[in-house]
């Protein structure tokens, strides 16, 4: 569902590109929109936490994360032990359940 904008954003820029042929690196925008949102995630398992951006990944295990923070209209972000933040896209309160089964229970579920 989330592509369904980008290809409205291509279909939106195809007529400029049609008109004015210098304007083609525009149909660069919707390719890099797609790739980032095939690769921007979170993935959790019972050791570790990654999060992976476009062109960057970064993994932490369980131990050195002191908890969770949320912001009003914004992903998750994990406090680890040195005082840096991680943020966790696609993690909001509303998808903790599925944090918590993939984390083997260390992340507490606040629906019980």
């Amino acid at each position: 569902m989330a592509h369904l904008p980008v290809g409205f954003l291509a279909l939106g820029l195809v007529t400029p590109v049609l008109i004015w042929p210098l304007t083609a690196p525009l149909l660069l925008i919707p390719v890099l929109l797609s790739a980032l949102l095939v690769r921007w995630r979170t993935i959790a398992d019972t050791q570790q936490i990654t999060v992976q951006s476009l062109f960057t990944s970064r993994s932490a295990p369980w131990d050195e994360i002191d908890g969770l923070g949320f912001s009003r209209g914004s992903w998750a972000r994990a406090h680890l032990n040195d005082g840096e933040q991680l943020r966790l896209p696609a993690v909001s309160f509303a998808t903790l359940p599925l944090l918590t089964e993939a984390s083997g229970g260390r992340v507490p579920n606040p629906y019980r």
